[in-house]
């Protein structure tokens, strides 16, 4: 008997018992689903980071106080960034277009009746160019609102739409943790990126950031106090070489010996690009093995129900015996009779993960991509649940002796 022989024998038996049959597809159908769309929607995301984070630039360092380790047994050492830092960076650093001093306080904006807490970043007009943001309506910061200590505050989109709707921002007033800023300009969208969202944003001067925004928490040991310095080198090959100006002159600095550890973090954009990519890789196999769990119950109904075919058909196997098939022939009928169960629920699966990543992509929730790899992966690990689950079924049917076989009633 060849295969062809055995699949339509296949197809006869599960068509024979319709409904149950789409039942015990159902567990592989909902599995593999899962499958597809949990990564769809994790490669999804993976790729908008990547994109966000490509697209502020490849050569921007973010130096930032304080060391932050990665792992279980990670330590974060509390330090400091003064303005002075800042000042010693544009003065002495080569081979960069800007160096951006940034203090960053989470504040509570208000409008009439709207009110949203947000980020706040006191700034310099470089802030714009070197993380290329662009201005939709309106102005960035100048020199002149820093000179003047002005309450002029530029808005991330999505913060702008959050206060005032469809109304343009430009000329109107809000409240920053109660003080009145003017809304000089609104920044063209970024868009958000898994946790991260570069619209949900204010820029105001860094110096009315510090005399009438944050105050005392702004400083520290009588220096004014700095959350990241954001360095844009030359280019990209000129990134190793910054790295180490910067190192060396915050080392001298901060007092710290050769030997002494840092007291800072310089991070590239290829690090950061790194570790998300990293988190967002481990977040799709976790939501994927999980997803296999499901699939892997349903491997086990499947061999519920060929168990209980075999029963059933006892008569008649007893009857193919008898009449000189052998062992592996029954075998391999009852195993492609599981392997056309498994697969066509497999192939179920894969529509209606797509149909899910379609439904999340088309609602706006979050990017999914549907990718042959995962496709192939759910499709290949439905067959072998087939395989596995179907194989102990079909050899106890392969054992039965055709003379008890043939008396079962």
């Amino acid at each position: 008997m060849n295969f062809s022989e055995n699949f339509r024998i296949a197809l006869r038996a599960l068509t024979a018992n319709k409904m149950r049959s789409a039942l015990t597809m159902l567990g592989i159908i909902i599995g593999v689903g899962a499958v597809v769309a949990l990564m769809a929607i994790g490669n999804g995301a993976t790729a908008s980071i990547t994109g966000e984070v490509q697209g502020i630039g490849s050569n921007l360092l973010t130096i930032m106080p304080g060391v932050r380790e990665a792992g279980p047994q990670a330590q974060t050492t509390t330090a400091f960034m003064y303005y002075s830092d800042y000042e010693v960076l544009a003065a002495n650093l080569k081979n960069v277009d800007y160096v951006v001093p940034t203090f960053q306080g989470r504040a509570t904006v208000t409008q009439n009746k709207e009110s949203v807490s947000v980020n706040v970043n006191a700034t310099t007009p470089d802030f714009a160019p070197a993380r290329a943001y662009e201005v939709a309506y309106g102005r960035f910061l100048t020199e002149a609102d820093r000179n003047s200590a002005a309450r002029a505050a530029v808005l991330g989109s999505q913060t702008a739409t959050d206060l005032f709707g469809s109304l343009n921002p430009v000329g109107r007033t809000i409240k920053i943790d109660g003080v009145i800023f003017k809304v000089v300009g609104v920044l063209e969208s970024k868009g958000a990126s898994g946790f991260i969202n570069e619209d949900e944003i204010i820029m105001v001067p860094l110096e009315t950031g510090y005399e009438k925004l944050f105050g005392s928490t702004a400083a520290v040991n009588g220096k004014l106090r700095l959350s990241t310095v954001t360095i844009s080198a030359s280019s990209p090959e000129a990134i190793s070489d910054v790295t180490v100006q910067a190192e060396r002159l915050l080392r001298r600095e901060h007092r710290l010996k050769p030997a002494d550890a840092l007291d800072f973090s310089i991070l590239s954009q290829s690090s950061i690009l790194s570790t998300l990519t990293a988190i967002t890789t481990t977040l799709t196999v976790f939501l994927g093995a999980i997803a296999g769990i499901s699939l892997l119950v349903g491997g086990i109904g499947i061999m519920n129900i060929m168990l209980v075919s075999v029963t059933e058909r006892t008569r008649e196997i007893g009857l193919r015996k008898a009449v000189g098939a052998k062992r592996s022939v029954i075998l391999l009928q009852f195993l492609v009779e599981t392997l056309v169960l498994s697969l066509l629920g497999g192939v179920l699966g894969i529509g209606l993960g797509w149909g899910i990543a379609a439904l999340v992509e088309a609602a706006n929730l979050i990017a999914a991509t549907v990718t042959l790899d995962s496709v192939l992966m759910a499709f290949s690990f439905s067959a072998a649940v087939g395989i596995f689950f179907g194989l102990y079924p079909a050899y106890r049917a392969s054992r039965l002796r055709p003379i008890e076989a043939l008396r079962y009633e």
